[in-house]
């Protein structure tokens, strides 16, 4: 594992409460799963970052690694890798996705009223 593609990764995690590593980016979604991560996130209210991993291989090696998670994209709430929205929409229906970002983020938002996964 590249040293130092882990530790870019690393930082980019500190610096970002929610971020999602994906195909494309918030603007420009380049696969239906990071289109649908990004909706969903979209819905919670709270500021997420994309980092589109799709034309670093190495980077998505490095990643896979580091979360022994194979496919993309991959959301770190944080600081912690959480999967994506397969393990994520169980987690907001149960309403513990709510209360990790209510504590990440140390504030609720306006919320809309209704989850919409593809």
């Amino acid at each position: 594992m590249s040293e130092q593609l882990k530790a870019q990764i690393d930082a980019e995690i500190a610096a970002n409460t929610i971020l999602v590593y994906g195909k494309g980016t918030k603007a420009m979604p380049r696969c239906g799963f990071t289109l649908e991560t990004i909706e969903f996130f979209n819905y919670f209210g709270y500021p997420f970052e994309v980092i589109d991993v799709l034309e670093n291989m190495e980077k998505r090696e490095v990643l896979a690694e580091m979360t022994n998670w194979p496919t993309l994209p991959k959301v770190f709430i944080n600081g912690k890798f959480y999967g994506d929205t397969d393990i994520l929409g169980p987690m907001a229906q149960n309403g513990e996705l709510q209360t990790v970002l209510k504590e990440a983020f140390g504030y609720e938002p306006q919320q809309k009223t209704t989850i919409n996964l593809h």
